[in-house]
């Protein structure tokens, strides 16, 4: 099994994909204000931002983004006017994380894990 896609429901779709896409997210499909696809710079995963409006921000989810380079990512961000709950740091379970929200209240991680990502020393059978 492979995660396809993650999709956020908006009210503010046109502000939430022009979020996403300063973060590196390309869009592939755009039916603006109703509907947008973007894809990952890397892999193959995507985000869709689907219409829903009046919709209130549960914000019960995290969104993970890996960056090889963070706190290069981070500074390239806050020059484009992104602002950030928390900078980079390094966290007790080996990855280093900074976070943000975006438009719609949905907390958002950029973090750098490397070889942590899938395998800490803890891992089951490790």
């Amino acid at each position: 099994m492979d995660l396809n896609q993650v999709t956020i429901y908006s009210s503010r779709t046109v502000e939430t994909v022009e979020f996403f896409e300063k973060l590196g997210l390309r869009r592939i499909v755009d039916s603006l204000p109703r509907y947008a696809r973007l894809e990952c710079p890397d892999g193959d995963s995507t985000l869709s931002v689907n219409e829903f409006p009046g919709h209130e921000p549960i914000n019960n989810i995290v969104l993970y983004f890996e960056c090889h380079d963070l706190d290069g990512e981070v500074e390239r961000l806050k020059a484009l006017g992104l602002l950030f709950d928390e900078d980079p740091a390094d966290r007790p379970w080996l990855w280093r994380q900074a976070y943000l929200t975006d438009p719609n209240g949905n907390r958002i991680c950029l973090y750098h894990a490397g070889t942590n990502r899938k395998n800490p020393p803890w891992r089951i059978g490790a």
